[in-house]
């Protein structure tokens, strides 16, 4: 299917069962973490997911591809990531199994219903308002602004069932604040996976699982490691992203 593109937009490939992004300079684009959350999370066979803070739509899209009996829910509040978002399900065909809400995640289970999904995944904005954004367009800084976990874990406790998964990405000096944060909400952390540069350096990222009713205990995964020690991308990276085949 075509769409057009708007000006300044461009088409990037997912590198996921063909799939194409579209995404514009200056707004909140995909990158790297966006990747490792929709891995990470593993949606099962048929489950109905619901992506918090989807911006354009990446982690939505991946997900699909991942899993194609999936029925994904994608919830942003931002208008022009909402719109390019909705238009890059239709230029994948996936009007069918993909539906763009722009609308506040903390109202959206109005739409969708209380505990009606089984995996809700997030990749929230990391900075705190306005730090080193002076340069940033509009977009950008509101996508990166900063929304507290808090609101993050209530809206994803909202709309899951009991035993459903919420998975998010998170910086790993502050998993600490998510992980209270979902605790708080009845999500019992379960699974975490710290995520590394290189072997012999400090984790940037942190992969959460919580479980909603879930009991005690943590589980914490093998860190993931994206670079050898000669610069080269890793065999988990290259897993990830398809790179062997």
């Amino acid at each position: 299917m075509t769409v057009e593109l708007k000006p300044g937009e461009r088409l990037d490939d997912l590198q996921t069962a063909g799939l194409r992004l579209i995404q514009r300079p200056g707004t909140f684009r995909f990158g790297t973490d966006s990747v490792l959350l929709a891995d990470f999370a593993a949606p099962k066979r048929g489950e109905r997911i619901v992506d918090l803070g989807c911006g354009n739509g990446a982690i939505a899209l991946l997900l699909a591809g991942h899993r194609p009996d999936a029925a994904i829910e994608a919830v942003e509040l931002q208008v022009e990531l909402a719109d390019m978002a909705e238009r890059s399900v239709r230029l994948n065909g996936l009007e069918d199994r993909v539906r763009v809400y722009c609308m506040d995640m903390r109202e959206v289970w109005r739409e969708i219903g209380r505990e009606r999904c089984s995996l809700a995944v997030c990749n929230p904005p990391y900075g705190a308002p306005g730090a080193g954004l002076e340069r940033a367009e509009a977009a950008e800084r509101t996508a990166r602004a900063g929304l507290d976990p808090a609101e993050v874990a209530a809206s994803a406790a909202a709309l899951l069932k009991y035993g459903g998964r919420f998975c998010a990405c998170y910086p790993a000096p502050r998993a600490f604040e998510m992980m209270t944060a979902m605790h708080k909400c009845g999500l019992e952390p379960k699974r975490v996976r710290t995520v590394h540069a290189r072997a012999d350096r400090a984790p940037r990222l942190a992969l959460i699982e919580g479980v909603k009713g879930g009991g005690s205990g943590l589980n914490w995964l093998p860190p993931l490691i994206l670079c050898d020690a000669d610069g080269a991308h890793s065999a988990e990276w290259r897993r990830i992203y398809g790179e062997d085949g």
